[in-house]
């Protein structure tokens, strides 16, 4: 029993999981799993366009985990993503990654296709004329924030597919922030207006106990075997 295959498990059998592993866990770090998860949302995602630095991606999946977003995606049709753990200083264990690197190099079409088949309105962050000022982006609806390569910024089928776009307010000579820093200003904008506008920004409880079964097999040690045992025992008995 691995973490990819929990979803196949029934809801039931997941909780019961859950409630096994919790006690392998102690009381401080389970206090500290509820109240992260009070605080997750997946109304805002962050979508990566092939960035040429490791090192920028780990550091937006590290700002991502510290204001409560749950998912991350990676597209790599030129550039892979090489996790430098020094930068992400153990993020990326509490967050949702999900890469497109299918060899038809069409990630990117593949990724927001899917983000706007659930619901996500595509917001891409461009430079140019005529986006929309960071403050005035409506959070009304879930959006997916889409950041290109430090070079040339998003690409033409991003641009495309894309519902709005946004640019963040300078007043100096720079023509840009570092896209770390760029996330960083959009999601505290945005998740903290999201917080203070919408009354459903915030995880179903469904979403929260698949989570929080994915954070304590990752927290338990040999959790795999200790689900397998569990799980098999349990099927013994019934």
């Amino acid at each position: 029993m691995d973490i990819d295959s929990l979803n196949e498990l029934d809801r039931q059998s997941a909780r019961d999981l859950s409630a096994y592993l919790a006690g392998f866990v102690t009381e401080k770090k389970r206090s500290s799993m509820k109240r992260v998860l009070a605080g997750r949302t997946q109304a805002v995602t962050v979508v990566l366009e092939d960035i040429f630095q490791p090192h920028n991606t780990s550091a937006v999946i590290r700002s991502c985990e510290c204001f409560g977003v749950q998912d991350v995606h990676v597209i790599e049709n030129h550039n892979p993503y090489t996790v430098n753990r020094d930068v992400v200083m153990g993020a990326i264990k509490w967050i949702d990654l999900h890469r497109y690197n299918h060899s038809d190099g069409h990630n990117t079409e593949r990724c927001l296709s899917e983000l706007k088949a659930k619901g996500y309105g595509i917001v891409a962050t461009t430079l140019g004329k005529g986006a929309t000022p960071l403050p005035d982006i409506p959070v009304e609806e879930n959006l997916a924030l889409v950041f290109g390569t430090e070079e040339s910024g998003l690409s033409s089928a991003a641009k495309a597919l894309s519902d709005h776009s946004l640019k963040i307010p300078m007043h100096g000579f720079t023509q840009s922030f570092n896209i770390s820093v760029s996330v960083a200003l959009c999601l505290y904008d945005i998740c903290g207006r999201l917080r203070k506008t919408r009354c459903n920004w915030q995880l179903t409880k469904e979403q929260r106990e698949k989570i929080e079964l994915r954070w304590l097999m990752k927290a338990v040690r040999n959790s795999e075997i200790v689900a397998h045992r569990f799980l098999s025992d349990r099927a013994k008995e019934a």
